[in-house]
């Protein structure tokens, strides 16, 4: 004690009031700091900082320059769509820190002056002596100078439920709950300096972007150099051509506006909100939109073992009783659990031995006990046998009670432990623990004596789990075919976590680690090793962090499980972030999803739902810019064939509309495909390049089969109006067919595809035969043979899109 005290500068007494003045003008308050805050206009602001927005208020400005009212006010709506999604989210993600100062103690029991008095906890300092009783919250972290009976519960640092006993000289932390006994300590560290300080300076970091938003960035560079080169071009050609000045502008701006993917945003939050609806009918809450699809590209789940693995209710599973009637006293009443119900209310071990001796109806009255602790490692109570004697009931680790017994009970006749009988128990002891069983030994002893726990009879052995949930086998098998590889991490003993993660299929060929082999590791020689892991064993939740940082240096997407307050950096630092359902708050707001049912099998149907949102914003990119590049192609066509251009500015609107209104809507609609979860997680690009070759290839088509219409009716001497509705009504159809090439070989038909492309097909009708839209986009009537040779040529991007099915997959 003394040594402690010299080292923090203090006494028993505790310290004067005027050093602790002191100290707190050296050291400052023990309270959180936060951030200064992004005030909300900043951050509001700051959304329209993005590639893609800004080209969209170009296009938007563009539209209404060339006055096209309605097409700049849906794009505008668009952008204000997302950026009130994207500002709620950031706002959102600074409450973490509110949940960490909304746990912090109120008040402490202090020592000054000789004088024990109460006073606010922010005004603690380092080398304060506190005073804790059963029940209080630690005002800050501190060490132990005296413990009687002591035992903390740490869960919301360490995620296991089990309080620890704590004595002399052990380290208590801020937040930590005494469950039982009384202690004094000395201040070791306030405020920031604090395990929970620590958290709360990780959580107020900078989010990363998700995969998606980084992949649509990029694409949104990539398509506007492209419209911007091919606007110039098509400007310049035009005007070379002599064709007057503002027509040609017209033109240009309404190629720009049609080579845009202004509908990119608007299907993404359609289709991530979906997803975000199916996710919730499953138990998960996504907190992220951009999260959805995150899950869609994860390579590595870190998975917790109690809770998501595994029931979290230990459950006596095997048991060795030489007398079972003694083992079931022993079993019922030195136990201080109780059972509401199903219910646990107290140590889970007690609580589960209690259920598994449930039809004892013998009782006896309690008239002492010698509580657990880490180093006896047994609990005794002494109990009023009927007349004047007591009876003595032990139980504790297998090697301490045996060690303490001179005689085993065998059904009522009292042996000495012979050595013989000694190896046979041991034995016993080692097949149950190589079971990765939590082995309890149960004795007895009749008669008053000095050392009670002394000379005791055996009766018997039980041996606890917490049970692998049902469906988590299946879950990871699923994980192992989509490409995902499993890891579990857990605080638990190496042989527990071992057995539970062969029996899941988690460990393989893989190796373990401990958390003191990964302390010991650098940085250098863990990054080598750490692909090889498939479990941790005793880790502690702030090692999570660098377990996450590892995996994503090595290009993998990581998703990661946590409960507790000491998670909340690890599920920051991780790709998506998972907080359990009964998990602390602070967890939850670090987090991007949350498992109401604390389930593993729920993260797989997220996965499959993330996939087929992927899937399907690929399906609308694909769309989308193929019909760019093929009215890019089609323009570019005319012009250096001296062609009049086959659309003017309002046709090229049109079919900007078309592009994305409801066939590139509902296309984000569509089921997941029948393989989704027997493929590797895609971590490329939106656009790859055999998916480029194929736009390219789908995009030549169009063009190539509307040049041919277009020229053909001019050559045959038809009016440059029937020419460009021919023209206008086959890019039209064209766009439909290539709608109906994106439908997903799903076992769930989508019947909103269909309903778009009808309808879209009915709009463009009403355009060529109504004759006030006539006027508007200069279309006239085509006749019956008209439409079959339109249909059966624009019939062809659908051979084109199996050929290159076969050929480039």
């Amino acid at each position: 004690m003394v040594d402690i005290l010299s080292k923090y500068k203090t006494s028993a007494n505790g310290l004067s009031t005027k050093e602790a003045l002191e100290r707190q003008k050296k050291f400052g308050l023990n309270e959180l700091e936060e951030k200064k805050p992004t005030p909300a206009y900043v951050l509001f602001l700051s959304q329209f900082i993005d590639v893609l927005i800004a080209l969209l208020i170009i296009a938007a400005i563009a539209s209404f320059a060339i006055g096209d009212i309605i097409d700049a006010s849906v794009i505008l709506l668009a952008v204000m769509l997302n950026t009130i999604i994207g500002f709620i989210q950031e706002y959102r993600s600074q409450k973490a820190v509110e949940s960490l100062k909304s746990l912090m103690v109120k008040k402490a029991v202090v020592k000054r002056d000789g004088k024990t008095f109460q006073i606010n906890a922010c005004e603690l300092t380092v080398g304060d002596i506190i005073v804790l009783e059963e029940g209080n919250k630690v005002p800050a972290d501190a060490i132990l100078l005296e413990a009687k009976n002591l035992s903390c519960d740490e869960s919301y640092l360490t995620g296991e439920s089990e309080a620890i006993p704590k004595q002399k000289d052990d380290e208590i932390y801020m937040d930590s709950n005494i469950v039982s006994g009384n202690a004094t300590g000395v201040v070791s560290a306030i405020g920031m300096d604090t395990q929970m300080g620590q958290i709360a300076d990780i959580v107020q970091s900078e989010d990363e972007d998700t995969p998606l938003k980084q992949k649509v960035g990029r694409l949104g560079k990539i398509l506007s150099a492209i419209a911007i080169v091919v606007c110039i071009a098509i400007f310049i050609m035009e005007f070379m051509k002599g064709i007057p000045l503002v027509e040609t502008f017209m033109t240009a701006v309404s190629l720009a506006v049609a080579a845009i993917p202004e509908g990119l945003p608007a299907v993404l939050t359609l289709t991530l909100a979906l997803g975000m609806s199916e996710m919730a009918k499953s138990d998960a809450i996504v907190k992220r939109l951009l999260s959805v699809e995150t899950l869609g590209s994860c390579t590595v789940i870190c998975s917790d073992k109690t809770g998501t693995l595994t029931e979290n209710k230990m459950t006596v599973v095997e048991s060795f009783l030489t007398n079972k009637d003694k083992s079931e006293v022993i079993g019922s009443l030195c136990n201080n659990a109780v059972l509401n119900g199903d219910e646990v209310i107290g140590n889970q071990t007690d609580g589960a031995i209690l259920k598994f001796f449930k039809d004892c109806k013998k009782s006896y009255e309690r008239i002492d006990e010698i509580p657990l602790d880490s180093n006896r490692k047994m609990m005794t109570t002494i109990h009023r046998l009927d007349g004047e004697k007591n009876i003595v009931l032990s139980k504790g680790a297998p090697e301490i009670i045996l060690g303490k017994c001179k005689w085993v009970d065998d059904d009522g006749t009292i042996e000495i432990i012979t050595p013989e009988i000694k190896e046979m128990l041991t034995e016993k002891i080692t097949e149950m623990t190589t079971q990765a069983l939590r082995v309890i030994g149960l004795a007895y002893k009749i008669g008053d004596s000095e050392n009670p726990e002394e000379e005791l009879t055996f009766t018997g052995l039980v041996g606890l789990i917490d049970p692998a949930k049902k469906d988590a086998k299946k879950a990871i098998d699923d994980c192992k075919n989509a490409g995902i590889e499993v890891v579990m991490i857990t605080g638990d003993h190496e042989r527990t976590a071992c057995a539970i993660a062969r029996n899941l299929g988690i460990l393989t060929d893989g190796c373990t680690m401990t958390g003191d082999r990964l302390d010991s590791l650098s940085d250098e020689e863990y990054l080598k090793v750490v692909s090889d892991v498939q479990v941790y064993a005793r880790v502690k939740p702030i090692q999570k962090m660098r377990i996450v940082e590892a995996l994503k240096q090595l290009g993998n997407v990581v998703a990661m499980t946590g409960d507790g307050v000491n998670d909340a950096p690890a599920l920051k630092k991780a790709s998506i972030g998972i907080a359990m359902g009964d998990g602390t708050d602070v967890a939850k707001e670090a987090s991007d999803m949350i498992l109401k049912n604390n389930d593993f099998s729920t993260i797989v149907k997220a996965i499959r739902e993330g996939r087929k949102i992927y899937d399907n914003i690929k399906r609308f990119v694909k769309f989308q810019v193929s019909t760019n590049v093929g009215a890019i192609l089609t323009i570019i066509g005319t012009s250096l064939l001296s062609l009049p251009l086959p659309f003017n500015p309002v046709q090229l609107l049109w079919l900007n509309i078309v592009m994305d209104g409801p066939p590139a809507q509902t296309l984000g609609m569509e089921g997941g495909e029948r393989n989704i979860m027997q493929r590797p997680p895609e971590t490329g690009d939106i656009l790859t390049k055999n998916a480029l070759m194929e736009i390219f290839i789908l995009g030549l088509v169009m063009a190539i089969g509307t040049i041919l219409a277009f020229s053909y009716e001019i050559y045959m001497g038809s009016t440059t109006r029937r020419a460009m509705t021919i023209a206008f009504t086959l890019f039209v159809m064209y766009q439909l067919f290539n709608a109906y090439n994106g439908k997903s070989n799903s076992d769930k038909s989508s019947k909103y595809l269909y309903m778009g492309i009808i309808l879209s097909f009915i709009l463009q009708v009403l355009i060529i035969y109504i004759p006030q839209l006539q006027i508007i986009f200069r279309t006239t009537a085509i006749g019956l043979l008209d439409w079959i040779a339109i249909t059966l040529i624009a019939s062809t991007i659908v051979i084109a899109n199996k050929i290159m099915n076969k050929v480039i997959k």
